[in-house]
């Protein structure tokens, strides 16, 4: 499970006099909003928050190294405004599925920020072929029981990887002993943080010299929690309308094989993009289930898209 990349980004301009970013204070009518759009950009340094935590378990702010980490991803989070932007246009969709399934499985609502860390909450596939919101690699998705094959890859079905990540992060916290460790196992393995602990004699991640992906990968969870938590304050300004929202659907069970999916979904006045839109668990055309076994097809309400 990799994030999607390593981010660089060159600050051009600091504003030294400055303590904190300059965020809108007028009600966002479309009037201010327009105004501010056009007169608005400024860069400056950011004031790290007085506390911090991952899943109720507290970031050790005092310590130099702690801060400078925490202030890098700080500011590469906030100044990457347009997938900033973006990230919250999605969790407007993504959230309101993703935090029921993970109060479901057992998991702090913290980790849905995990979750936008790995995918940016797209359904994509990194080039180490980690596919899906949760970004699963093919042996993992298997070994926990996802279906994986040219028909059908439950990596991509966000019930069922939830559950997956959530069955991950749980069998790692009970063995390292907390969420945050927990958290750079799922970047890491098991197996690189176990190694590194007998190295270091260290078990706490705050205190292990990690690879350079694993070592800020906690802290750009961190970042995003602090910048989607409190989104004005780092300059971030959006109105309802300028959010994504997701469609309501209706399942339809499927226990047969599908000889063509185009024309499978005709009846319900939709087209096969469409019903990928939904299903992207869906990877083909059509469906071999031999087997007999039961799907369970989302359907978006009529109306939505014609």
């Amino acid at each position: 499970m990799k994030t999607i990349g390593k981010v660089g980004l060159g600050i051009a301009v600091l504003a030294v006099c400055a303590l904190s970013i300059h965020a809108v204070q007028d009600a966002p009518t479309d009037e201010n909003f327009e105004k501010k759009l056009v007169n608005d950009y400024n860069v400056y340094a950011l004031p790290l928050p007085e506390k911090m935590d991952f899943a109720g378990e507290p970031v050790p702010l005092n310590n130099p190294d702690i801060r400078e980490r925490m202030d890098r991803e700080l500011l590469v989070n906030t100044y990457w405004q347009s997938n900033g932007l973006l990230l919250f246009k999605r969790a407007n969709k993504y959230f309101p599925q993703i935090e029921p399934l993970l109060k479901k499985y057992g998991l702090p609502d913290d980790f849905k920020y995990l979750a936008v860390a790995e995918s940016g909450l797209e359904y994509t596939s990194s080039p180490a072929g980690a596919s899906g919101i949760w970004h699963f690699m093919k042996g993992t998705g298997l070994e926990y029981g996802l279906e994986i094959n040219d028909y059908v890859d439950e990596r991509y079905n966000l019930e069922k990887a939830t559950m997956v990540a959530a069955e991950y992060l749980k069998a790692a916290k009970n063995k390292f002993g907390s969420w945050t460790m927990a958290a750079a196992a799922y970047n890491a393995g098991s197996g690189g943080m176990n190694k590194q602990i007998n190295r270091q004699k260290e078990t706490s991640y705050y205190d292990l010299l990690l690879n350079d992906e694993t070592s800020r990968y906690v802290f750009r969870i961190l970042a995003l929690k602090e910048i989607m938590t409190h989104p004005q304050q780092y300059g971030f300004n959006f109105r309802e309308k300028d959010l994504y929202t997701n469609i309501p659907t209706f399942k339809v069970k499927v226990n047969t094989p599908v000889e063509d999916w185009a024309e499978w979904v005709k009846p319900y006045g939709i087209n096969y993009k469409i019903l990928k839109l939904h299903n992207p668990w869906l990877r083909d055309t059509f469906l071999k289930n031999s087997s007999g076994k039961e799907y369970f097809i989302e359907i978006p309400e009529k109306g939505y898209y014609n």
